[in-house]
């Protein structure tokens, strides 16, 4: 039988390397002029199967390009990986990190702008009349 999604210990291992690149991210211990002043959230890490894969989910809390933060913390993963091994001394292997964008704001952001566009409203609030 296959599972859907996660498994638990993927879902609480995930969750402590994110725990451990927040303080990485907040010690500022990554040395790169396009990370410097750019306050980082990571909001996501997905493990593989094997928890040998890291996806790391980051958004860059300022007006700084993602795609370029991305790609210099890719630049960084083995130094991150590094500095993370004593924070996750429990895994019997260090993964391997990987670094994406993460959309799910922006995704946010348009679903938002759906739901208080006036064409819905509109339609809401027809639906509302309806019912009484």
């Amino acid at each position: 039988m296959k599972h859907a999604g996660p498994s638990q210990r993927q879902l609480r291992v995930g969750e402590q390397v994110r725990h451990a690149l927040a303080s990485i991210f907040q010690r500022g211990v990554i040395l790169d002029p396009v990370l410097d002043g750019v306050v980082l959230s990571a909001t996501e890490v997905s493990m593989s199967p094997d928890l040998r894969v890291a996806t790391c989910f980051v958004a860059p809390l300022a007006d700084a390009d993602a795609e370029e933060v991305v790609k210099a913390l890719n630049h960084h993963a083995r130094f991150i990986r590094g500095e993370l091994g004593p924070q996750l001394r429990q895994l019997r292997y260090m993964p391997e990190f990987r670094f994406k964008v993460d959309t799910s704001f922006d995704n946010f952001a348009k679903i938002d702008a759906l739901l208080h566009s006036p064409e819905v409203a509109r339609d809401l609030h027809h639906d509302d009349e309806e019912k009484e």
